[in-house]
């Protein structure tokens, strides 16, 4: 399954948005593809943070925090793949570029197609989902 990739600017500071994207046990709060969202440690956010979301369409999953570069990039891994997220200041606005990867193991490589449409569709309401929070 490839890389679905997707760019949005945000209006509101770098520092801001990492914030935002990094406090994974609070994104059931304003990202309607995840009903509920819960940290599993104690830890500050960085690598090997651990969480559980529960994800439409797909159940509880164990994510956890990798690649963090405070401001600039952080990915969420999942179990069947994660998501890149890669900032750039630009004024008082932050450009985000995301990469959702989607890799399907065992039975679930049948459903691919599938992923995939559904991946497109999270990350479209996600990204909208993350502008309108942190714009508000």
């Amino acid at each position: 399954m490839p890389v679905i990739t997707r760019s949005q600017v945000i209006n509101a500071p770098i520092e801001e948005v990492f914030d935002a994207i990094v406090d994974c046990g609070n994104f059931a709060s304003w990202n309607p593809t995840i009903r509920s969202s819960r940290r599993l440690d104690d830890r500050p956010p960085g690598d090997g943070a651990r969480f559980e979301w529960n994800l439409s369409g797909l159940g509880a999953v164990v994510m956890e925090l990798q690649e963090f570069r405070r401001p600039d990039r952080v990915r969420i891994k999942a179990p069947t793949g994660g998501h890149r997220f890669a900032l750039t200041a630009q004024g008082r606005s932050t450009r985000v570029d995301h990469e959702l990867e989607i890799r399907p193991k065992g039975a679930m490589i049948v459903m691919a197609p599938i992923m995939g449409l559904i991946g497109r569709k999270n990350l479209k309401d996600t990204t909208n989902a993350l502008r309108a929070h942190l714009e508000k």
